[in-house]
């Protein structure tokens, strides 16, 4: 008969363990929508992973500027076929930007399919509001620009980006917003 209430007692304790982790790993969830963006485009959405801890100050940055629904209506002005789609430029030229440089964090991460960097002049330290996804593997960039995102979710959706520098009818960024954000109104 004792080991009854042991038996209860462990089984209450391992319930609670589970409650526990559950409960956390909810957080977790909640936290990580801080740190996603989704990118609405004609062709549907794409869902960046921000990458923070490569790039604290682009990602804050990035952040700061979805907030202002400054990226909304903006063209992707450069798309190389093979390479990259760059926007973020309000004036879609490729010479605009929010007016506020960020200082180059580089990291080892390796540019590939999906990988977000920042674009910047021949200054490292020229970075604005202006980023490209790349299509493919582009290793000359490693250690040279700043990464500061990933798509996770919606390659598909970048691939069919209008091309050309700058495509003949540009493609425009619809809305980007903070995953955490994406139900208020």
């Amino acid at each position: 008969m004792r080991r009854l209430p042991s038996l209860a007692a462990g089984f209450a304790l391992a319930a609670a363990f589970v409650l526990a982790l559950a409960g956390a790993a909810h957080a977790q969830d909640k936290g990580d929508l801080e740190n996603m963006l989704y990118l609405e485009t004609a062709h549907g959405r794409v869902t960046i992973k921000l990458r923070p801890d490569l790039a604290p100050n682009h990602v804050a940055r990035v952040k700061e500027l979805v907030r202002q629904k400054f990226y909304d209506g903006t063209p992707f002005h450069r798309v190389i076929d093979g390479f990259m789609a760059q926007g973020g430029d309000p004036t879609g030229t490729g010479t605009g930007g929010s007016g506020k440089k960020i200082k180059a964090e580089f990291s080892k991460e390796p540019f590939k399919r999906g990988t977000i960097g920042a674009a910047r002049s021949q200054n490292p330290d020229s970075a604005d509001s202006q980023f490209f996804i790349c299509f493919a593997r582009a290793q000359w960039l490693d250690g040279q620009y700043t990464v500061w995102g990933e798509v996770t979710d919606g390659m598909d959706v970048v691939d069919k980006i209008a091309k050309g520098e700058p495509p003949a009818k540009p493609d425009k960024i619809v809305s980007l917003r903070v995953a955490a954000d994406a139900d208020k109104k």
